[in-house]
């Protein structure tokens, strides 16, 4: 059974850094997209940051600049490096894969449980 398993939240000062670390395991014949979303206490879930099996990324506006998103595919692992951390980045942070259980598989999206990001001012 595929698991999406996060690590690397916590507290930090405004101006602060963290990374977050996802790794997936589990019965996969590979992972196409990988990414991190984010969801601030009353409002929707966001696009963070993806990232392509061939390294192509794409960030929300809100994080240019400050985030940096990569992966080892080798470990089925995504990382979130978040730097200049805002009051405003809190949020709880869920890791996200578009999965293939066999090779002839459509892809499926597969969702981390999340890790609680809070930057104090």
């Amino acid at each position: 059974q595929v698991q999406l398993v996060e690590s690397g939240g916590g507290l930090v000062q405004a101006g602060g850094s963290l990374r977050l670390s996802c790794a997936a395991s589990g019965g996969i014949s590979s992972i196409d997209r990988m990414g991190w979303y984010r969801q601030a206490p009353g409002k929707q879930r966001e696009l963070a940051a993806t990232i392509t099996t061939d390294g192509r990324t794409n960030y929300a506006d809100s994080v240019k600049g400050r985030f940096i998103i990569s992966r080892d595919n080798a470990k089925n692992t995504v990382y979130l490096q978040m730097n200049s951390l805002k009051p405003e980045d809190t949020a709880v942070y869920y890791c996200n894969a578009n999965i293939r259980i066999y090779i002839w598989s459509s892809p499926y999206d597969y969702w981390g449980q999340g890790t609680q990001v809070t930057v104090s001012s």
